[in-house]
């Protein structure tokens, strides 16, 4: 396929539009996010948090990849999977008292970016904030080998 026909093909492709509604929610989500990371930036009481600004960026990154209803909010599922994504399944109400937790005893069944930032660099030892920090949500990931595997010969197995 030519790059003429590329274009053609991705900009009359029948869910172009979807990709694009998506692609502009995603944009505006994360502007939102960043406004709300700039008000903890020229925050007083995290002015002595070292190095705020990178922290905020992964924890923006992490929430948006479990922001499952796109809605700027984490619901039960996107917790579920954020946790079983680290191995950790969970029950239907050890969720919800983590939720709980996380959101101050209020009764609600979403975590906001503000409670997720508050309980991340919070003093406050919330279970969730210990699991994510113990199972490496905290920790930037590897970067994945990309490409084909690494040729190997017999003398290199085991």
């Amino acid at each position: 396929m030519n790059v003429k026909e590329k274009h053609f093909f991705l900009h009359n492709h029948p869910n172009m539009h979807l990709c694009k509604a998506y692609g502009l929610l995603k944009s505006q989500q994360e502007e939102k996010l960043n406004s709300i990371n700039e008000a903890f930036l020229s925050d007083p009481q995290y002015a002595e948090e070292e190095d705020l600004s990178s922290q905020l960026e992964m924890f923006k990154r992490k929430y948006m990849e479990f922001d499952l209803n796109d809605k700027g909010d984490i619901d039960i599922m996107g917790l579920k999977r954020m946790l079983e994504k680290l191995g950790l399944a969970k029950t239907h109400l050890e969720l919800k008292k983590m939720m709980s937790e996380v959101v101050g005893g209020k009764s609600k069944d979403t975590i906001s970016y503000t409670d997720f930032l508050n309980m991340m660099l919070g003093k406050k030892h919330a279970i969730l904030k210990l699991i994510l920090m113990f199972e490496g949500i905290g920790k930037e990931q590897e970067p994945k080998h990309v490409g084909p595997p690494c040729r190997k010969t017999f003398s290199d197995l085991p």
